[in-house]
């Protein structure tokens, strides 16, 4: 579920944390990234839980509509379709999923009126009238629904909040769980997914890159500052930005012990996370800094690929 990107982007967070408290342990941030990536988890669920309730308005809507004295055309044709599709009703009686909300507290966090808000301004968009309207929906007319309002409510201020109040790694996380989600709702049998084995980040992924570039970062830290050093010339070490300096470590990391990661795919994921966590003078000056210190690794021998890690 996690990319390697996402993998950087709380390993370095992690380092910059630690490097602002003094008071904050190694094995205190170990445990922070264990917990970060358990939040991830968390989040992808959380969010499918959230789009569940939504659809539930949909069954109370319909209840609302039957008992109206001078129903109009549109009450009539109206059902909870939204809600009672086979995609929402598998992921209810899945019972993976059923277990692993209960242990995260899902219906605690959540805000049913705001649930009900989103419902009812989507109920006003033209392609769910259309959704409801049309008579006999197929499968593939509920699944186009409910991507409908994923993205509808991807937009929505209100459904943004609800995650971010109870996840703030939502914005890093972004693309990665609506990928998720979209998969999940596209999925031929939403009650037989096994959401602790198909979804919890891979091992290989959090522990054997993630961990591990955690920890030799950390560990190196005077000894990656003794290389940076006499890269920097006409730039003040002190005075370099705390991330710019964190990525560049990290990146440095990467070109002399992970072997199968291309040192091209690791310039350019650092440059791209710089964009988005760092200054608008840091790409420039990381990818001067990370082509200097590469040439200086690959003479002293100290860079090593193999398999993958070979390309170019």
């Amino acid at each position: 579920m996690l990319s390697r990107r996402s993998i950087r982007i709380k390993v370095m967070q992690l380092l910059y944390t630690l490097s602002r408290d003094e008071e904050l342990s190694f094995n205190e941030v170990l445990k922070l990234y264990d917990q970060h990536v358990d939040e991830s988890y968390q989040l992808l669920l959380y969010n499918i839980y959230v789009l569940i309730e939504i659809t539930r308005n949909a069954e109370v809507d319909y209840k609302n509509r039957r008992k109206k004295h001078l129903p109009s055309d549109y009450d009539k044709v109206f059902t909870d379709k939204l809600f009672s599709n086979e995609t929402i009703q598998g992921l209810i009686k899945n019972k993976s999923f059923q277990a692993l909300s209960k242990k995260f507290q899902f219906s605690d966090r959540l805000d049913l009126d705001l649930t009900k808000k989103i419902y009812l301004d989507f109920s006003k968009e033209k392609e769910y009238e259309n959704y409801i309207l049309k008579k006999d929906s197929s499968k593939n007319d509920n699944l186009n629904i409910l991507l409908e309002m994923y993205r509808y409510c991807r937009k929505s201020e209100i459904f943004e909040e609800m995650l971010v109040d109870q996840y703030l790694n939502y914005e890093d996380d972004k693309s990665l769980i609506v990928g998720g989600t979209k998969k999940i709702l596209k999925s031929d049998n939403t009650a037989s997914i096994d959401f602790a084995k198909e979804y919890y980040p891979e091992e290989e992924i959090v522990q054997d890159f993630g961990k591990i570039l955690l920890k030799r970062t950390f560990q190196e830290e005077n000894t990656l500052s003794e290389i940076i050093k006499p890269q920097l010339k006409n730039w003040d070490h002190d005075r370099v930005a705390i991330i710019d300096m964190i990525l560049i470590k990290m990146a440095a990391i990467e070109f002399q012990d992970f072997e199968t990661i291309p040192t091209k795919v690791t310039i350019n994921e650092y440059l791209d996370i710089s964009k988005d966590y760092s200054t608008p003078k840091s790409n420039e000056f990381i990818n001067g800094m990370l082509d200097t210190i590469l040439v200086k690794l690959t003479e002293e021998g100290k860079v090593n690929k193999s398999g993958r890690g070979l390309k170019e």
